[in-house]
């Protein structure tokens, strides 16, 4: 019988659709855990493919190539090194499709085992493109008997209450599980629940990387049946944790593990944006990004991220002043650029609105005012930056914050325009809040530099589109504290008028805002992907009808 087992946690950033580049990476994992003396590597899910591969499920072809690279990978495991549990799509005769932990040792595919818990709410939809396996039993690796699950399958008490029943020794799950604010203790509490109800030691293993608007924050670690945690690997880089396990009386325990430190509060939400953007650009292979940055506080925190994410000199920076530009805002834009070291260049767009003045008085009989003249800024803009986008291959990095998008306070095909975007789940007071954070600390693995990165002033003036003299945000909206709590419930919570008319808020400041989301849904619709750092960000998490009559107080 075995009484000492080393497993290595392989925490992955696979590319999506990257079938050979992914098993690059596996197979370096499995050297390197084979070199510390590991028995097991146990990888992430659907790490051979990516995750989430969404609809590249139903193409018969991707699946059969993801199950020819579980066969070259097995046969590795003839060399007498160390075995893998790794993830991948399934077909089976019957041309069902799986999401399946493939366990691989002695040069081959030892056993299968299918998700059972398919989740389908928030960014989920598995029930669309994958069949739910049945509830499983262990698998017998070298002489324990593990009881593997894949992600979902932790998160309702059925599949590990089963495992345990039918005589697993150690819980495994590997997971492909989002980052989003509070997601970590969501965890955490789910594994804390299955290791109390089973009394069993349990590994987790979760994916890290960006992949379109998710970001996946690894923090993989190992609980003992005890609940202490044994092991826990670095959040937002991959990782590669060893572990070493004994049996005792009481059964398995891990007795050595890296414990590392995780992170907390605002450095949590600004490394998802890093990493969101950072892997969104180099995994669709554009050189660097290119951005409006107009002396506000939402280019500002951007030009930053975008720094920090890809370094100052794959960021192009463009001013492009209108005569409504303050000064204040040519001297802000201009000192952080100092700070942070990035391509700047400045562009007036007169000569455009001239033009557009020109044009438009064939068809009006006079020039365009009000706010068909501040969308002619706004789509000026748009122009041009998509051009230099055109030109240089950069993608054009949009900077709208949640607050602007909920109310439809952003220009379509002006500043909407561009391939991703940074702040898109971020309420305008967590902007505010995310800078003084970053003023006041270096994270780690970034790019940019320390200390104040955005002049303060850019943070303490009042927000100004500055597309009319003297303009202001709070000229037509609620101060955003309010503005913000209101969105917070409206889409987080999904409460009603009457519901926040009971916690103190003005009913025609509910009703109006309740309004403006509602009407500027057709916008959000065409707009680019962003992070996703909320319960309930903009896509495939809150999914409202466009034609949409319903503004009830209940």
């Amino acid at each position: 019988m075995t009484d000492s087992f080393k497993i290595s946690l392989a925490q992955l950033n696979p590319v999506v659709g990257d079938i050979e580049g992914n098993l690059v990476k596996i197979r370096t994992a499995r050297a390197e855990a084979a070199a510390q003396g590991a028995q097991l590597v146990v990888g992430t899910e659907l790490c051979v493919t990516g995750y989430p591969p969404e609809d590249l499920i139903l193409k018969n072809a991707f699946v059969h190539a993801a199950m020819a690279a579980v066969e070259e990978l097995a046969a590795d495991t003839k060399d007498g090194g160390p075995g893998l549990i790794i993830g991948t799509p399934w077909l089976d005769d019957e041309g069902r499709r799986f999401n399946a932990a493939a366990v691989l040792d002695d040069g081959k595919v030892q056993t299968l085992r299918f998700k059972w818990d398919l989740p389908n709410y928030g960014v989920f939809d598995e029930k669309r493109v994958f069949n739910a396996g049945e509830l499983p039993g262990p698998v017998n690796f070298r002489g324990v008997r593990l009881g593997v699950g894949v992600c979902e399958d932790m998160w309702t008490p059925d599949v590990c209450e089963t495992l345990m029943e039918s005589g697993a020794e150690i819980l495994v799950v590997i997971n492909g599980s989002p980052y989003e604010r509070d997601k970590v203790d969501v965890r955490m509490n789910h594994a804390v629940a299955r290791v109390t109800e089973n009394e069993l030691p349990l590994i987790y293993v979760n994916q890290v990387g960006g992949q379109d608007e998710l970001v996946f924050d690894g923090g993989s670690f190992v609980l003992n049946a005890d609940r202490h945690m044994a092991a826990a690997s670095r959040q937002f880089v991959e990782d590669l944790t060893m572990t070493e396990w004994a049996r005792g009386d009481d059964g398995w325990s891990c007795v050595t593990g890296e414990v590392n430190e995780w992170i907390e509060g605002k450095e949590r939400i600004y490394q998802a944006m890093v990493l969101g953007l950072r892997d969104y650009v180099n995994k669709n292979g554009f050189p660097g990004v290119v951005l409006g940055l107009s002396g506000g506080i939402d280019s500002g925190i951007t030009a930053v991220v975008a720094v920090d994410a890809l370094g100052a000199d794959r960021v192009h920076c463009v001013m492009m002043p209108s005569p409504y530009t303050s000064d204040d805002s040519l001297e802000d834009a201009r000192a952080l650029i100092e700070l942070v070291g990035a391509r700047y260049d400045t562009v007036g767009i007169g000569p455009a609105m001239s033009a557009f003045d020109e044009m438009l008085t064939e068809a009006f009989d006079e020039p365009a005012e009000g706010i068909t003249a501040e969308n002619i800024q706004s789509r000026s803009r748009g122009l041009l930056l998509m051009a230099l986008s055109n030109k240089t291959g950069a993608m054009l990095v949009t900077t709208g914050n949640k607050s602007e998008m909920s109310v439809g306070y952003a220009t379509i095909y002006g500043d909407m325009a561009g391939g991703y975007s940074v702040i898109k789940d971020v309420y305008k007071t967590d902007v505010f809040a995310l800078c003084h954070w970053r003023n006041e600390n270096h994270p780690t693995g970034v790019h940019g530099p320390a200390g104040e990165v955005i002049p303060l002033r850019m943070i303490t003036k009042p927000p100004s589109a500055e597309l009319r003299p003297d303009q202001k945000d709070e000229d037509s909206l609620p101060p955003y504290e309010i503005l913000d709590a209101i969105l917070h419930g409206l889409i987080e919570e999904d409460l009603g008028g009457r519901e926040l008319e009971d916690k103190g808020f003005d009913p025609a400041t509910v009703q109006r805002i309740w309004r403006l989301l509602e009407l500027s849904e057709y916008k959000r619709r065409q707009a680019p992907p962003g992070v996703k750092l909320t319960s309930r960000s903009f896509g495939r998490d809150r999914r409202y009808p466009i034609t949409n009559a319903f503004r009830g107080k209940a």
